[in-house]
C-alpha cells in the first residue's frame, strides 16, 4: 500500500511556474506520481492559497478559469476541511512546535488525513511532527520516498469495547507416580 502524501501549495505552484525550469519538472512529476497512486492529499486551506498565488503571484499568471480547474480537479484528493477540530490540533502543534499558525493548519491536515509525508518547500525538509515527516519534493525522489515510507494504520486513541479478555492460563497437570 502506497503512504499517503499531503502536497502544499507550492508544490502546485510550482508544477505551473514558467520561470522554474529545474522544480517545474520535478513538482510536476510528484502530483502526476501521486495522481497515479491514488495517495495525494491536501487541504481547502492549500487549494485557497494555490488559487490566489496561481492567479495572482505567477509571472505569467494563471487565468483564473485554468486555475479554477486545477483547484476543481484537486477535490478528487479529498481536501481537508478548516473546521473546529482541525483548529484545536493547529494550536496545539503551534504551542508544541512553535510552528507558524498557517503551517501548523498544514501539519494538522496530514495528520488528520493519516500523511506520513508532507511535501513543501516552505518547512524544515527532514522535520517530523507527530508521524508526519516534512519532504522538499526537490531534495526527495519518487523512488526513494516509495521505498522509506510506508502507509500506516492509524492507532486508535479510544479503548477497544467489551470487557478485557482473560488471560487462559495453561492447566497444571501432575502425574502421581507410584
Amino acid at each position: 500500500m502506497t503512504a499517503l502524501v499531503f502536497v502544499d501549495s507550492n508544490v502546485l505552484l510550482y508544477r505551473r511556474d514558467l520561470t522554474e525550469p529545474v522544480k517545474r519538472p520535478l513538482a510536476a512529476a510528484w502530483v502526476e506520481h501521486l495522481w497515479r497512486a491514488e495517495s495525494g492529499r491536501t487541504s481547502c486551506q492549500v487549494l485557497s492559497e494555490y488559487y490566489t498565488n496561481a492567479t495572482r503571484k505567477l509571472r505569467p499568471g494563471l487565468d483564473a478559469d485554468d486555475a479554477w480547474d486545477d483547484v476543481q480537479a484537486l477535490l478528487c484528493w479529498h481536501p481537508q476541511a478548516i473546521d473546529v477540530d482541525l483548529l484545536h490540533s493547529g494550536r496545539e502543534i503551534e504551542r508544541r512546535f512553535k510552528a507558524s499558525w498557517w503551517d501548523s493548519l498544514i501539519i494538522a491536515a496530514a495528520q488528520s488525513q493519516n500523511c506520513t509525508v508532507l511535501l513543501s518547500e516552505d518547512m524544515q525538509d527532514g522535520a517530523t511532527y507527530g508521524g508526519v515527516t516534512v519532504r522538499s519534493p526537490f531534495t526527495l525522489s519518487i523512488n526513494e520516498a516509495a521505498a522509506s515510507y510506508t502507509a500506516r494504520t492509524p492507532r486508535s486513541r479510544h479503548p477497544p469495547r467489551g470487557r478485557p479478555r482473560k488471560s487462559v492460563q495453561p492447566a497444571v497437570t501432575t502425574e502421581s507416580r507410584e
